[in-house]
């Protein structure tokens, strides 16, 4: 196991902000070219969001490796440590379970993957329904399942990966309701003839899945209960009916967490980190790999993870050698996100008084009276609460067009004592 390093301001070569493949990958390559090297992640331990425990008890072959190799080449790890301002180039505040921990680097690489993709839609809010990923790592973390009658919808290869986790702890799965088209779904299997590994996935995907309806041109439409979730309403085609479970795991394939690039002046395209062919951002010093550059899967997080750890620390000629690799499951990647793009029907689902900013309460009828994200929450405080916009973001921005303007300091909620001490110190150095 990489043991974590105290909380003491540290300096590094390279600092690595996320602890998924990308990053584990980034942070193994940079350090075996020499580098001292460092990953900061708030999570507790090193996998991220799709290795998720596996720090703990291996059984996935291919994340067990990395990790070896992480704890071989004596990374060090700073866990539960949340970036959130950088007072100067090459100097970033991060909060810990402990305090206010400074952090120096020479080359930065930001890995920090991908989150949920949620719609608004009548009941969304009761409590039974959650994230497809939400809901599987809540079992991960002990949530009883077993005996639970549950429908994943949404659409992504997630769902199908979801159901199978599901239904192996003991969750009775009635169906997966996926919004992408059936003939969308066969062209992408026709053109998986590319990667014969996805192949053997979705063979052994299939068969853990025997017997569990999978319906396409298939979405939820509604959460019906109480105070608790008894039944979703399902729309296809022109026709709707009922199903009553306990559980409604829904998530409409991902969006790359780009929060801290921005912030620190990264340019975006198409809503992802802009990066050259060595992953290097728009800024100096600063390189982006895995989910933030573009959605894309395990094997391109991992690949692009290694350049990036390959060019910060000068190893160009190591960098090159991969992006053959690279663009082949980037190849797999584009036909990914075109096979799962969201139907312009899903614009449909929230109505006008359908919470969309749960943070701030703030309705879909509210928010259409907007011209502007900017506007919105001057004037409803949608985007402000807690969550700084990660939920409501991606839903407004397939809703509604908008796209977040800005990012400011402190880009995650903190402590008022962390942003205190932060001040008191900046204060010292300017004395």
């Amino acid at each position: 196991m990489c043991e974590p390093m105290s909380n003491q301001n540290q300096s590094y070569d390279v600092l690595v902000i996320g602890g998924g493949p990308a990053g584990l990958a980034a942070a193994v390559t940079a350090k075996e070219s020499g580098a001292r090297v460092a990953i900061v992640d708030d999570n507790p331990g090193l996998g991220g969001q799709i290795w998720r425990g596996e720090q703990r008890k291996s059984t996935v072959p291919e994340a067990a490796e990395w990790l070896r190799r992480v704890q071989a080449a004596q990374v060090d790890f700073i866990p539960g440590a949340r970036v959130y301002d950088q007072p100067e180039a090459g100097i970033l505040l991060a909060e810990t379970f402990d305090g206010l921990l400074e952090l120096r680097f020479r080359k930065l690489i930001l890995a920090t993957g991908a989150r949920e993709r949620f719609l608004p839609f009548p009941g969304w809010t009761l409590p039974g329904v959650a994230g497809a990923g939400g809901l599987q790592a809540l079992v991960k973390s002990g949530l009883p399942i077993e005996g639970k009658k549950v429908v994943v919808a949404g659409t992504g290869p997630l769902l199908l990966a979801v159901a199978a986790y599901l239904r192996k702890h003991g969750a009775q799965v009635l169906l997966i309701a996926e919004q992408a088209a059936q003939s969308k779904l066969l062209s992408f299997g026709l053109g998986l003839w590319r990667s014969p590994g996805k192949i053997l996935q979705a063979i052994q995907l299939k068969r853990e899945l025997a017997g569990i309806p999978h319906l396409t041109g298939c979405w939820p439409v509604a959460a019906n209960g109480d105070n608790q979730l008894r039944s979703i309403t399902l729309r296809r085609g022109q026709k709707t009916w009922g199903v009553e479970c306990d559980y409604l795991a829904c998530g409409f394939h991902l969006l790359p967490n780009t929060e801290l690039a921005v912030f620190f002046g990264c340019a975006l395209r198409a809503g992802v980190v802009q990066v050259d062919e060595f992953q290097q951002t728009s800024v100096s010093d600063i390189y982006c790999a895995g989910e933030s550059t573009g959605i894309g899967g395990l094997e391109v997080s991992l690949v692009e993870g290694q350049i990036a750890g390959y060019a910060a620390t000068g190893k160009p000629e190591k960098a090159r050698a991969l992006f053959g690799e690279r663009g082949k499951h980037q190849r797999f990647a584009d036909l990914l996100n075109q096979t799962f793009a969201l139907r312009e029907e899903l614009k449909q689902l929230p109505q006008a008084d359908t919470i969309v900013c749960r943070c701030e309460d703030v309705s879909f009828a509210r928010l259409q009276h907007q011209p502007a994200w900017r506007a919105a929450k001057l004037h409803t405080r949608c985007g402000m609460g807690p969550c700084q916009g990660r939920i409501c973001g991606g839903a407004i921005e397939f809703l509604l067009g908008w796209s977040a303007e800005s990012v400011r300091p402190p880009v995650f909620p903190v402590k008022v004592g962390s942003l205190i001490q932060s001040s008191a110190k900046a204060a010292a150095g300017q004395s």
